[in-house]
């Protein structure tokens, strides 16, 4: 059997749903000036694929020590009915359904949190989600997050370990990212897919032949 992953931000989504997500914080004053443009410099820092995210998502996680987990939930669902469900790009939902005709498992593989992914895979009717996740006991967050962060290498294994689960031959499947930071993860498939790809990535992608694809564009 085979699968297709997606990426989430300017992939299977038009935008990055971080600045996004900072922006919406901002308006409604749960975060200062500061950190605002602090976050915004993250967010380029992406782009760039010099972010070292293990460590920011070790400050972020320990900001929410002590919240609790259902105003999460709850936040990011009015934040993805309201902000992120108009940016899904049509041709990804049109991958999607294309994967998913052929018989193959669809799912979600991204660096971001349950509260945004599970809504958004929801809507597609994929059938599982890889993720990033904060450790939450009863019911609060504990400031830390599970190891390893589904990230660079980190979605590799978390990506191995749901394929030997699932009866998945990852040689024969497919992912589709926009992030040079993906790249093992673009290696370790048998179909790798550039989707509005970065600098870097885009290079790679030429230089390797791998298809390089505009999911932005009208």
């Amino acid at each position: 059997m085979k699968a297709a992953f997606f990426d989430m931000d300017r992939t299977l989504l038009t935008v990055n749903s971080g600045t996004l997500w900072v922006r919406f914080l901002r308006r409604r004053g749960e975060i200062g000036r500061w950190q605002y443009l602090r976050a915004l410099g993250w967010a380029v820092q992406y782009k760039l694929s010099v972010l070292d995210m293990d460590a920011i998502a070790a400050r972020l996680a320990a900001d929410l020590a002590g919240d609790a987990e259902e105003d999460m939930v709850a936040k990011c669902l009015y934040w993805y009915r309201t902000e992120i469900h108009a940016t899904i790009a049509p041709r990804a939902r049109a991958a999607v359904d294309e994967h998913r005709g052929n018989g193959e498992r669809v799912l979600l593989l991204t660096s971001a949190t349950p509260y945004i992914a599970h809504p958004l895979a929801e809507t597609l009717g994929l059938d599982d989600v890889i993720c990033s996740r904060l450790e939450v006991v009863d019911g609060r967050f504990t400031g830390k997050m599970h190891q390893p962060l589904c990230y660079g290498l980190g979605k590799v294994a978390h990506a191995e370990a749901w394929a030997e689960r699932a009866g998945i031959d990852l040689a024969a499947s497919t992912f589709y990212t926009d992030s040079y930071t993906d790249l093992p993860m673009l290696e370790r498939v048998g179909r790798p897919v550039a989707v509005n790809p970065d600098p870097r990535l885009a290079r790679v992608a030429r230089r390797r032949g791998w298809p390089i694809l505009d999911w932005v564009a009208p």
